[in-house]
Formats: C-alpha cells, structure tokens, sequence
C-alpha cells in the first residue's frame, strides 16, 4: 500500500498563487480589464445579498415581474406595435396572440394586480387601426 502524498503547506500555496499573479501582471493579462481605473460601482450603497443575480439581470437586459404585470406592459407595447403593422390579419394575429398571454398570466400561480388586465378587444383594435391608416 502507498502512502499518500503530504498535502502542500499553506505557504507553499500562497507563494504558488503568488507566483501566478506575477506571472499575469507581467504577461499583461491585468491591463486592459474593464473598469480599469474607474470606482466600483455602487460600492458605497447598501449591502444586497442578491447584488449579484439584479445584476447579472440588468446586465442581460433581463426584467421579471409577475406574469400579470408582465401583461399589463406586453398590452402596452402590442398596442404600439399595431400601429406599425402594415395589414388587418396581422394586427388580429398580433391582438389574438397577446389575448391568450393575458389569458395565461390570469390562470399562472404566480400572485400580482389582476385589476385592470383584461384580453384586448380586437374589433376595437382592428377599427382604430383602420381609422389611422386613413389619416
């Protein structure tokens, strides 16, 4: 039977380390890293202990709101969205597929408003539409 290997000392660790972050710096792989010079940001503000997954989310561009609320701002951007739409079916296809979104969001587990978020009339929808197009 073989004896295991004697685990390295602390300090035989540490200068290892150390040695490879001479090593870098010398390399030049710490010289162009982002925020170079610059001030941590919200170093001065108060301790989060999810700092890391709201930024990772802001990072990403990432927002997550309850799926009722996530409705209510889809309802604003499909309606805004219509008025670009160049043809009827499209604007019936676009308000069909948001109506079963907000229809999904009412019956998700997840709480939030329900107040106010109701499925879009498409008629009314499809008869504004019409009416800007004449203008």
């Amino acid at each position: 039977m073989t004896q295991p290997k004697p685990k390295p000392s602390i300090d035989k660790f540490e200068s290892f380390a150390e040695r490879k972050i001479r090593e870098a710096q010398a390399d030049g792989q710490f010289d162009a890293l982002p925020g170079l010079g610059k001030p941590i940001p919200d170093l001065d503000e108060q301790d989060d202990e999810n700092w890391w997954i709201k930024n990772k989310l802001r990072q990403e561009g990432l927002v997550i709101l309850p799926p009722i609320l996530e409705a209510r701002r889809d309802i604003e951007k499909t309606l805004e969205a219509v008025r670009s739409m160049s043809s009827e079916r499209q604007v019936r296809l676009a308000i069909k597929a948001l109506n079963e979104r907000i229809r999904a969001a009412h019956f998700s587990p997840a709480g939030g408003p329900a107040d106010g978020v109701r499925p879009v009339e498409v008629e009314a929808v499809v008869q504004s539409w019409r009416a800007a197009k004449l203008d």
